[in-house]
């Protein structure tokens, strides 16, 4: 599976957590990278502030058909998409990664608070994103020479300071390559890319119970 939601869950995974490092927070990650592969893809465009379905369905990609079905209900701007149905977009991405036997899920032992365990099939996998993440991060290449799949994805990591990818340090020591390839998704559409650079802000909101579902 190589749709941007999947990698970028796999990205924010934790094996000592039996999960996402933060699950409110890889919500709102794993639903922007289906905003932007659908971007990609020519499914989805900005026009006049609010996203528009430009090719209707299907994708053939349960996780991104159900975002883009969700799209297609009602015009919205990028910030609210990205609130919207968040928890809905995880429990999708990682039912997905279960049924294609990369993932096993199991309850929490508490639901209601801990929601779900999961267990990656093959941590190398989850290593070698890692590695191939920062590996973008630190390369010397224009930010325009980057696939914007990847940008996306160190522009997501940051923006929800995933650790295991990027630490304090990285995050400024690497700012303005960070910047940089951030930038990038405002080629696909400005309202997506301002979304992105406050979604950290987004974030500390839904956690102190602001956010919605």
């Amino acid at each position: 599976m190589d749709a941007l939601p999947y990698r970028m869950y796999l990205l924010a995974y934790d094996e000592a957590a039996r999960g996402p490092y933060d699950r409110t927070r890889t919500g709102f990650l794993v639903r922007v990278a289906a905003l932007v592969d659908l971007t990609l893809r020519g499914h989805l465009a900005e026009r006049e502030g609010e996203v528009r379905v430009t090719e209707p369905g299907p994708v053939g990609d349960p996780v991104l058909d159900r975002v883009l079905d969700e799209v297609a209900a009602a015009a919205h701007g990028w910030k609210h998409l990205a609130r919207r149905h968040r928890t809905q977009t995880l429990h999708d991405v990682e039912d997905q990664l279960a049924a294609g036997g990369r993932l096993t899920v199991a309850p929490g032992r508490i639901p209601v608070l801990s929601g779900r365990h999961t267990t990656v099939q093959d941590p190398g996998t989850v290593r070698a994103l890692r590695a191939h993440v920062t590996a973008v991060l630190h390369a010397t290449t224009s930010a325009h020479e980057v696939a914007p799949e990847d940008a996306a994805l160190v522009a997501l990591a940051a923006a929800g300071r995933i650790g295991s990818v990027l630490s304090g340090p990285d995050q400024r020591r690497h700012h303005a390559r960070i910047d940089d390839l951030t930038g990038r998704l405002g080629e696909l559409a400005p309202g997506l890319e301002t979304a992105v650079r406050g979604l950290r802000t987004t974030m500390i909101a839904a956690q102190g119970g602001m956010g919605g579902s």
